[in-house]
């Protein structure tokens, strides 16, 4: 069991850890139809792209800054119970925009959700602005400005998610290079629906110290041991992948050849709840399912916070609270 572990994750979007039953109260407050969507206190997809669409559908039931900092607050809280000092979220300004409060007080309601729950329980969270592929590579370059642009100092990442399948990771080359010449940490969403030509695209083009996933690079024996020499971390999510079918199970799972290949791994969640999985049941699977050490577990929590986008300070800190 690893519930004494302290825990950290890279990985998670906000949207996507909202809980069914705080959907629920946010659709009943909205008076917003969601029966298509939740059954049975349990998100509703049957692949990718349903995935998407479900994930599309929660999202647009947070309209306000308060519910965004509510949203915050409550994933950090409930990661804290579990043992984790550290969450880094992916957020989407663009979001804001759709549903017509603004990129602003979107960022600030995360924000003011993020220290609700470090006064609380005393995790630290940061914030990762993401691109989305599918809304193409116009809409990233204004998205990167505005990252750029935003001096907050809970914003220190920045990603590239959405539908692996549209747009070469070339055509977000320049939305990247804005953000890394302002000074935010770059990882991107690469290997998961896509094979491991895309993890070398995202290595070629963006150079990242970080990639979103990754998993598929185990297709590719050089592209492993290229990641592995170049350092570069890998943020997997097992719970997320044997849900998508990336893999059929835990036990086909390339967790395990990574590590023994020697990448740099660490355990992350997702979007949990439309996964059925959490922080907590990733470190078990882990632990209890690939056969995991305490050590080698504690291992990839270091990884993550060396690898993690804060401040040295801050590093130092959450490296002495292990």
């Amino acid at each position: 069991m690893t519930a004494y572990l302290k825990k950290a994750e890279l990985h998670c979007h906000i949207e996507g850890a909202a809980q069914p039953g705080l959907a629920l109260i946010l659709a009943q407050k909205y008076n917003v139809d969601i029966s298509g969507i939740i059954k049975d206190g349990a998100y509703l997809w049957a692949d990718f792209t349903q995935f998407l669409k479900c994930y599309d559908a929660v999202a647009e039931l947070f309209r306000s800054e308060e519910d965004y900092a509510l949203l915050a607050e409550t994933y950090l809280t409930e990661l804290a119970a579990a043992g984790t000092i550290y969450s880094e979220i992916i957020v989407s300004p663009d979001h804001g925009n759709t549903i017509g409060i603004g990129s602003d007080a979107y960022i600030r309601g995360l924000a003011a959700g993020i220290e609700a729950a470090k006064q609380k329980t005393g995790i630290e969270g940061r914030m990762i602005i993401t691109i989305i592929r599918h809304m193409g590579p116009e809409a990233a370059e204004r998205t990167a400005l505005y990252a750029a642009k935003r001096d907050h100092p809970l914003v220190t990442g920045f990603n590239l998610a959405g539908d692996e399948r549209m747009h070469t990771v070339a055509d977000f080359s320049r939305a990247f290079d804005i953000a890394r010449d302002c000074g935010l940490g770059l990882t991107i969403h690469a290997g998961e629906m896509a094979g491991a030509f895309s993890v070398r695209d995202a290595l070629d083009h963006v150079r990242p110290s970080r990639i979103s996933h990754g998993v598929r690079a185990i297709e590719d024996a050089d592209l492993v041991k290229r990641i592995a020499d170049e350092g570069v971390v890998l943020e997997t999510c097992p719970g997320s992948n044997v849900s998508l079918q990336v893999f059929p199970d835990f036990a086909s799972h390339p967790l395990r050849a990574l590590y023994e290949a020697g990448c740099r791994v660490t355990l992350n969640s997702d979007d949990p709840p439309f996964f059925h999985t959490s922080l907590k049941q990733e470190y078990e699977i882990a632990s209890q399912v690939m056969g995991f050490s305490d050590d080698e577990i504690n291992g990839m929590t270091r990884t993550a916070i060396e690898a993690a986008f804060v401040d040295e300070p801050t590093r130092a800190r959450l490296l002495a609270a292990l």
